[in-house]
């Protein structure tokens, strides 16, 4: 994992009311928590949190947190980040404080590369888990884990236990759950028969009655 510097500010007040006109001040209201100590309440700029998730490390990056006006700093990961369900914005995140020489389980993204040999005969990509859960020391975990899926033939899978994972870092996952599999195309069958027309209620095989009724008496 990178460090990455951010600074924020502190804040005091708490509650619906105040986060909302936080939010409508342009800054993102947080929290930092870990290690018994006490949860350390802040907001920061939009373009700070940006900058410090974009790095190559991602949302797994070690970040040295300084809070404006306290001495000294705070090293954490982020744990959540919630999301506005209209315009997909962060409205709030949750840092985890740590120790550069503690271990911690998180969960990376599992990144597909290469293009499957079923594919290139006809067949689709289904990627059934796109990230999994990983242990290790926090220096340690990786942004994603790749998995060159390029011998992977029709109906072949990968699965967890296929994954290389750095020296030092555990999945927790199950091994044998499916990573991707390759599946066979579609075949859409319709069977259309010439020179006949369904009639609803009436048999195929049921011959047409024709001609008129006989009259009664008639021999």
């Amino acid at each position: 994992m990178d460090n990455v510097s951010i600074v924020v500010h502190k804040r005091d007040v708490t509650g619906t009311r105040a986060t909302k006109r936080l939010r409508k001040s342009g800054l993102i209201p947080g929290v930092i928590y870990g290690h018994g100590n006490d949860a350390v309440l802040f907001a920061v700029e939009p373009h700070a949190l940006r900058a410090a998730l974009h790095t190559g490390a991602g949302t797994h990056a070690v970040l040295d947190v300084t809070v404006e006006g306290q001495k000294g700093g705070h090293k954490a990961i982020v744990k959540e980040l919630t999301l506005d369900s209209v315009k997909n914005n962060v409205i709030h995140v949750d840092l985890q404080e740590i120790r550069l020489d503690e271990t911690i389980e998180t969960t990376v993204s599992i990144r597909f590369e290469g293009e499957p040999k079923g594919v290139k005969a006809g067949g689709m990509l289904d990627e059934s888990t796109r990230e999994v859960t990983v242990k290790g020391l926090v220096t340690a975990i990786p942004e994603h884990l790749v998995v060159d899926v390029s011998e992977l033939d029709m109906n072949e899978t990968l699965q967890v236990a296929d994954l290389v994972v750095p020296e030092g870092i555990e999945i927790m996952a199950d091994p044998e759950e499916v990573l991707c599999s390759v599946l066979p195309p579609r075949k859409v069958e319709e069977e259309v028969v010439e020179g006949e027309e369904a009639v609803e209620g009436v048999s195929a095989a049921e011959p047409e009655l024709v001609g008129k009724k006989e009259e009664e008496g008639e021999g």
